[in-house]
């Protein structure tokens, strides 16, 4: 398996200078969580944006190392207000990976649960889901990408019919 950070409200910090929230250029949060569950996966940075400000071109490097990978799993960390158009994307180039998009609400710094939850819960079911496919984790529900919405009103995703 490879997780991938794509940033988003996950990764954000409070910068102490500018008082405001921030994606860093760094891993912190995944380390973090993974250290505390005590298993070793591969983890690349990737992109380190808010999910907003991401475009074709991250994307596109998201994809060019999924395919170069020679895992069958991927979870990847990403902002919750456009994983579904990344998801669409992967969907339209893989039909032979497990890929699981993943995020939080409120940034790991603020609130460490849900962020946890979320990794945790994409991880397990990414090693262990033998459909291919792009898959959404969000709020305690795993689902095919299209499956699953963003409910902006309720500010949590729901599964769709």
């Amino acid at each position: 398996m490879l997780i991938l950070n794509s940033g988003g409200t996950f990764n954000k910090r409070y910068n102490d200078i500018t008082g405001q929230l921030e994606v860093p250029y760094d891993n912190l949060a995944i380390d973090e969580i993974l250290a505390a569950s005590k298993v070793s996966f591969l983890m690349a940075g990737v992109v380190y944006k808010d999910s907003l400000d991401m475009d074709i071109e991250d994307r596109k490097r998201i994809a060019q190392i999924i395919s170069q990978s020679e895992e069958a799993e991927f979870v990847i960390v990403h902002g919750t207000d456009t994983m579904d158009v990344t998801a669409e994307f992967l969907d339209q180039i893989f039909d032979d990976r497990v890929i699981v998009l993943t995020g939080a609400m409120k940034p790991f710094s603020i609130e460490k649960a849900e962020a946890s939850f979320n990794l945790g819960m994409a991880i397990g079911f990414a090693e262990h889901q033998e459909i291919a496919g792009v898959y959404i984790c969000m709020n305690g529900k795993i689902a095919p990408w299209n499956k699953m919405k963003k409910n902006r009103a309720l500010g949590k995703f729901e599964i769709v019919r």
